[in-house]
């Protein structure tokens, strides 16, 4: 690599690295890490937070104020087991959201001082400031005063992450409308709620806020809500909001919104009518959950061969490679799925491939997914209709939580588990290619199916190992069972 011409550069000495990761979330301080540990001499710049979005904005957070619902749940509930008021009645519990945020922020808190010291500990040097990549590795790294730090690595890693999306006609103003950034800092119960957005992100604010007591509705632009799972799942939640009084429009578009003197009001139709078609819900706070975007651009990139495709993506080959030679990109700023652990995957991937360690490239659609709705949603592997569309004859099980015994125990009987597997030439089941839960703690219980879909074992080779009982995770090896032809319970 061509070393810069320091005198262009302002006179500044520059520090040299074998490696630099531009952004500390999932992805970069996965790669920082990784790299460390195999021996490399690794700078991470962050230009806020260690841990990133995941930690301090999104999974973590998120889940913490899950807990809350969860706990809230049990509460409501718990004169079903035998336990609470002695007149027989449900407990009525009141949730003091002022107290989960400070529960929430012990746990980040705990976590960032956990990242930073496994940085420390791997002698990772960490710069504080913003990064920006320009010609000949050079990262110029602005710490808001003072002159740059100017650092060079024969390798880079560009792992900048996203922001949350919004949409037209309605600006975030963290009061009547909010993103993901500002409802996880939500310290007061709104009475009602719109959610715009019916995938990840949306079902598990609106899951969230109905059990906190908010009257939620939820508006989705796609035919269905939860788009990219599998139809029978996505019905399944579908059937269970509905029980929960969660009202889920979707095929909608929304148009605007208009405060009053008591909260806005929005207005959605049916995607591709007319403003004739529309309807009014007045509601206390919207909730823009669109996605997250990208930001391909925010690491300079000038005098570079790294390009940024009009989403915003920085675009790379299988190998996670730039164009620019030793430049590599992971995380959420590459067209991956937006996921913590798709980032650490990647972080360590790329690693390897820049140590000469030839992995095998990683397959974006056999990662697994996991959503924490009430009920939760965990999959792997190709849906029912993604199998027919790329050509495989499929025959496909599924069973319901409803007849299993742990589930029956818990009071949590919503949900079922499909398994898709490929029809062998003589008709039989064969491969599997799709794992497919919703219900309790199926986030929990993936990893089994997971493994199925990636190591491309039979459903013979699975339903030849025991399963526990009673559990939830039998509901799999039942399902799998069923495919050999001769069935147990189901």
């Amino acid at each position: 690599m061509a070393q810069p011409n320091v005198a262009a550069l302002g006179g500044s000495s520059l520090i040299q690295h074998e490696l630099v990761v531009i952004g500390g979330g999932p992805a970069g301080y996965a790669a920082a890490l990784y790299g460390a540990a195999s021996g490399l001499d690794v700078a991470l710049v962050e230009e806020h937070l260690l841990g990133g979005t995941c930690l301090h904005v999104g999974c973590i957070p998120a889940k913490e104020l899950l807990e809350t619902a969860a706990v809230l749940r049990t509460v409501r509930h718990a004169a079903d087991f035998g336990v609470g008021d002695v007149g027989g009645g449900d407990l009525e519990p009141a949730v003091d959201l002022a107290a989960s945020q400070t529960r929430k922020q012990k746990v980040i808190d705990g976590l960032a001082r956990g990242v930073t010291g496994l940085l420390a500990g791997r002698d990772v040097t960490v710069y504080k400031g913003t990064g920006r990549l320009g010609a000949a590795h050079v990262v110029s790294i602005d710490h808001g005063a003072g002159d740059p730090t100017l650092v060079v690595s024969e390798h880079v890693v560009l792992a900048t992450g996203s922001s949350p999306r919004t949409i037209p006609g309605f600006e975030v103003d963290g009061t009547l409308v909010m993103t993901s950034d500002e409802v996880l800092s939500l310290d007061e119960v709104p009475e009602r709620v719109a959610v715009i957005g019916g995938g990840a992100i949306g079902c598990e604010f609106a899951s969230m806020l109905a059990d906190y007591g908010s009257t939620v509705t939820l508006l989705e632009a796609a035919p269905e809500i939860l788009p990219g799972c599998d139809a029978d799942a996505a019905r399944a939640v579908r059937r269970a909001f509905r029980k929960r009084e969660i009202d889920v429009h979707s095929g909608v578009a929304v148009a605007d919104h208009q405060p009053g003197d008591a909260g806005t009001t929005v207005r959605f139709g049916p995607a591709g009518g007319n403003d004739a078609e529309g309807t009014d819900l007045d509601v206390d706070l919207v909730v823009v959950a669109v996605g997250r975007r990208p930001r391909g651009d925010s690491a300079g990139l000038v005098g570079t061969r790294v390009a940024v495709d009009d989403r915003g993506f920085i675009e790379v080959d299988d190998r996670l490679r730039t164009g620019e030679p030793g430049v590599y990109a992971v995380g959420d700023v590459v067209d991956t799925p937006q996921l913590a652990h798709v980032g650490f995957a990647e972080g360590m991937f790329v690693v390897r491939d820049l140590l000469g360690e030839s992995p095998a490239p990683l397959d974006p659609g056999t990662v697994p997914w996991c959503i924490y709705s009430h009920p939760e949603v965990a999959f792997a592997g190709l849906t029912e209709a993604a199998a027919m569309e790329a050509g495989h004859d499929v025959v496909v099980s599924s069973h319901r939580f409803a007849g299993n015994g742990r589930a029956m125990i818990l009071g949590e009987v919503d949900g079922l588990v499909k398994v898709v597997a490929e029809k062998d030439p003589d008709g039989r089941a064969g491969r599997i290619l799709g794992v497919h839960m919703v219900g309790p703690w199926v986030t929990e219980q993936l990893g089994q199916g997971y493994l199925a879909v990636n190591w491309e074992a039979t459903v013979d080779d699975v339903a030849a190992h025991i399963q526990p009982h009673p559990t939830l995770s039998e509901l799999f090896g039942e399902t799998v069972l069923s495919l050999t032809g001769r069935s147990l319970h189901g």
